[in-house]
């Protein structure tokens, strides 16, 4: 279920917490074989605690034989954090590989206050994998980081 960033109550607009979306910049490579990489975005209290995975994008459909998750496992991080315990697809969390440019997701708006570490990974066929960790805390303020070949720049913009 989505959530719209303003909720009227009693005639009030407000604006939840963790009203926030987190941008994504997957790098155009000047590569001879280039394949889309595969992408998980989770959370994890700064703390310790469970993971919280909020997207991730790979092929659905690899072949007409094989299906895309045999390679999930290529994005290690995310798969030792709980990834591999995820049945695929996964209803508002997967999704398609994406090609280069800037893409948008939201945090979700029953995220509680705290600290939290926002992970993106990315592995990519015939190429490299690469993991950026961003301290973030929740209501959101600006942060930001940046991957050095899989990824690009990576932004908590509060909305």
């Amino acid at each position: 279920m989505r959530y719209s960033p303003f909720l009227l109550l009693g005639g009030i607009a407000a604006v939840p917490a963790s009203a926030a979306s987190v941008n994504i910049t997957i790098p155009a490579l000047k590569v001879a074989e280039y394949h889309k990489p595969y992408v998980a975005v989770w959370l994890e209290p700064a703390g310790g605690g469970a993971a919280r995975t909020l997207s991730v994008w790979y092929q659905v459909k690899k072949n007409d034989k094989e299906p895309g998750t045999k390679w999930l496992s290529e994005l290690r991080a995310w798969w030792r954090k709980g990834g591999k315990s995820l049945k695929m697809p996964a209803d508002g969390i997967s999704g398609a590989t994406r090609a280069p440019g800037t893409y948008s997701i939201s945090l979700p708006a029953n995220l509680p206050a705290g600290a939290y570490i926002l992970n993106v990974e990315a592995a990519r066929e015939t190429g490299g994998r690469e993991l950026v960790t961003l301290p973030i805390s929740v209501p959101a303020k600006g942060a930001s980081a940046s991957g050095k070949t899989e990824l690009g720049a990576i932004t908590l913009s509060a909305r």
